[in-house]
């Protein structure tokens, strides 16, 4: 089992402005009008360098999973890839990074925003979707990740509009429209609403449609059962991910840790206290206290590692 934390490393993105290392160096869209595609090329190249540096520190302080962010490429909606200035330089960065990856095995992953509804009515949020998620499995494949759930890329149903039944349906249908490589990797998660996605719902309506892995949340099941037990979620989740390995999502609830009733209990909590029952099973878990690395240094100290 990994334990991972996701998207900005505490310590190192907290050093002094020259010493900072970052994936999320990003800017206004009045900036971007401003300086261009130029100004967004020099950022991604700044923070491609630094997902080296930072899979580096996670080898040499024993983490091999690490969720990427989606930031890595400013205003990434706006432009090709390989239409960036430093592309050559950048597109070598990713390369060595996934090798470094790959070699050391280490687990990378990515998570993009709630903005991306592949079950929208409106086409163009389809459309944005689409291109928001080929434009992640773009970036694995330059960095040479498995095009498989190992390096998934996940998201939520996104919404439930006025029927589930034709929300699927149009989730499952436009699904069909991303690139290969975006759909091998593609995985849906258990919401935290109980108007929204169960883990159940999501098996029923999703997966047994199109495949794709469900990503169980611990936290997200408290408040969106699907009318069964956290096991219950848990094994069907695992079930839908064949030869690879699980990843479940864990935090706890923001509310309690402060006991402070006016925080919503959905909210992630800075750190741990306890650690999920792993009810005897396999997986990953990523960590996704506000606290990043260091909540997972506190869950190695919960659980004895």
């Amino acid at each position: 089992m990994k334990l991972g934390y996701a998207c900005i490393n505490s310590k190192l993105s907290s050093l002094p402005k020259a010493q900072r290392i970052t994936t999320n160096r990003g800017m206004i869209r009045r900036t971007y009008l401003e300086k261009g595609i130029g100004y967004a090329s020099e950022l991604a190249l700044m923070n491609v360098k630094d997902l080296y540096k930072i899979i580096c520190w996670n080898e040499d302080n024993n983490v091999s999973f690490f969720r990427v962010s989606s930031d890595l490429f400013p205003w990434a909606s706006e432009y090709e890839l390989e239409d960036l200035p430093d592309f050559q330089e950048i597109s070598l960065y990713l390369k060595k990074s996934g090798d470094l990856a790959n070699k050391l095995g280490h687990r990378i992953t990515t998570h993009p925003g709630p903005f991306n509804k592949l079950c929208a009515k409106d086409p163009r949020i389809v459309n944005n979707t689409v291109r928001e998620l080929n434009y992640h499995a773009k970036v694995f494949d330059y960095m040479g990740l498995p095009a498989t759930p190992y390096s998934k890329i996940n998201i939520h149903v996104g919404a439930a509009y006025d029927c589930k039944d034709s929300t699927a349906y149009r989730f499952c249908k436009n699904f069909d429209l991303l690139s290969d490589t975006c759909k091998t990797r593609l995985t849906v998660e258990n919401d935290d609403k109980a108007s929204l996605w169960s883990t159940r719902e999501i098996y029923e309506s999703i997966y047994s449609n199109i495949s794709t892995p469900i990503v169980f949340d611990y936290h997200h099941h408290q408040f969106c059962t699907g009318g069964q037990t956290e096991q219950q979620a848990l094994v069907t989740a695992m079930s839908t991910w064949g030869g690879i390995l699980p990843v479940v999502h864990y935090s706890q609830s923001r509310s309690e840790e402060h006991s402070d009733p006016k925080i919503k209990p959905q909210a992630h909590s800075d750190s741990y206290w306890s650690a999920p029952d792993f009810y005897n099973k396999d997986f990953d878990v990523m960590l996704e206290c506000k606290h990043k690395e260091v909540g997972l240094e506190k869950m190695r100290e919960i659980l004895g590692k």
